[in-house]
């Protein structure tokens, strides 16, 4: 049933097959970027039934950390032909908000061969194609957001260099096959009941609810699902009444879904809805964090900016807590390596070299009041000594010759000898007679 309709093309309208002309070809695939699939991977696809040119699509798992490539079989349908880990994505779960907050889109992207960089940094590239209709409609802003190689992401998915060589080369053989466009869907995680239950209470839930159904038409029809915006919200595989479209941000027109996928998709919810039920009261894994809606976008990208302005921020991101506090690691501070960077160190490096030489100014002259202080004081306890000097009493003649008169005493006369005794009565003498 489901093969029928992809054969018709109506369910991968999205991916239309018509060629490529040579020219479209060589441009984007030069020299260097021809690295052909491993051996291994070309006899898998002919046990699955693929052929080697046929139509692509890519999904993206944030938590479970890969990037899987599916491949159309020759009944229409697709089925996964490789998964890689992803070496680094920025961010956290949750879609991208606006330019410099570091998140990794989620959502429905259309990769295109003009969006193929074989010149790209990041060895090979190619632009998922952000902001989509829904992200614009939304105001969303961002740019360049891209899966590339070089193992460095700041808002990309990023592998190692062996792993986006084979991406590239599912993607360049798809184009040289007739497919003008491939699909990446990129979730927060598998959207299972037990994922949904999980991140229920999340401030994304409403946003993950809406790529689910997306998802769901995915799994059910192994088909990537038409995609189409209006009232700012994905729509999939619905058909508009003839002369009437899907405006992003215009009133959705009254669409329908094909009987077939109508009743396998109300099978499929109601063994999900059961599922999701047992699921809420199961103990699993606690969710893992998630962007706190367009307030942390804005915090985040703020530190981008000062960051590109070459200021010292902190070397991670902050990040905002539930109750709005926001954390940063002051601990780890730096400024990123470019001009502007290396311009605001010298201007840092200045101002620096100027404090010192006022703080080593102020020292000097602090220095030179002390001593001026000390020599102060010094001089007035020197004065202060002279004043108590002058106050003591002083020694007189008449004290002194009163002492010289002063009887001897016995030991002074002892020590005089019988001499001195002699002397002294010849003096009596003298006085009673006369001498």
């Amino acid at each position: 049933m489901f093969a029928k309709l992809a054969r018709t093309g109506f369910l991968i309208a999205v991916l239309g097959v018509a060629g490529c002309n040579q020219k479209s070809m060589t441009d984007f695939v030069p020299e260097g970027a021809n690295k052909q699939l491993p051996e291994k991977v070309l006899a898998e696809m002919r046990a699955k039934g693929m052929n080697r040119n046929a139509p692509i699509v890519g999904r993206i798992f944030k938590e479970e950390n890969v990037v899987e490539v599916w491949k159309q079989k020759t009944n229409g349908r697709y089925e996964v032909i490789a998964t890689y880990p992803i070496c680094r994505y920025s961010g956290k779960l949750g879609p991208k908000y606006t330019e410099g907050d570091r998140q990794a889109p989620e959502g429905f992207y259309t990769v295109r061969p003009g969006q193929m960089n074989p010149k790209s940094g990041y060895h090979l590239s190619f632009n998922i194609g952000y902001p989509n209709a829904y992200d614009r409609a939304n105001g969303r802003t961002g740019s360049n957001l891209m899966v590339h190689g070089a193992c460095s992401s700041s808002g990309c998915y990023s592998m190692n260099d062996p792993q986006i060589e084979e991406i590239y080369a599912f993607a360049r053989d798809a184009f040289k096959g007739g497919q003008t466009e491939f699909q990446i869907q990129a979730f927060p995680f598998r959207m299972t009941a037990a994922n949904m239950a999980r991140y229920r209470n999340d401030p994304n839930y409403d946003f993950w609810k809406m790529l689910k159904v997306g998802y769901d038409n995915f799994e059910i029809t192994k088909v990537p699902p038409k995609v189409d915006v209006c009232e700012k919200r994905y729509v999939f595989n619905q058909v508009a009444p003839d002369g009437q479209s899907f405006n992003p941000t215009g009133a959705c027109p009254m669409s329908t879904t094909p009987d077939p996928l109508k009743v396998a998709y109300g099978a499929y919810q109601k063994t999900y809805d059961a599922a999701f039920a047992s699921a809420i009261n199961t103990s699993t894994p606690a969710p893992k964090a998630s962007i706190a809606g367009v307030k942390e976008a804005s915090v985040v990208s703020d530190w981008s900016k000062r960051r590109a302005r070459g200021e010292r921020v902190t070397i991670e991101p902050p990040s905002m807590n539930h109750d709005g506090t926001v954390t940063e690691n002051t601990e780890r501070m730096g400024r990123i390596d470019s001009p502007l960077g290396r311009k605001m160190a010298a201007l840092d490096a200045e101002k620096a070299a100027k404090k010192r030489a006022e703080e080593q100014k102020l020292a000097m002259i602090a220095a030179a009041k002390a001593e001026k202080e000390r020599a102060k004081a010094e001089a007035l306890a020197a004065k202060e000594a002279a004043k108590n000097k002058a106050a003591q009493p002083v020694e007189t003649t008449a004290t002194v010759a009163a002492d010289a008169t002063a009887p001897a005493t016995d030991a002074q006369t002892a020590d005089n000898g019988d001499g001195s005794r002699l002397s002294q009565i010849k003096k009596k003498l003298f006085g009673m007679f006369g001498g």
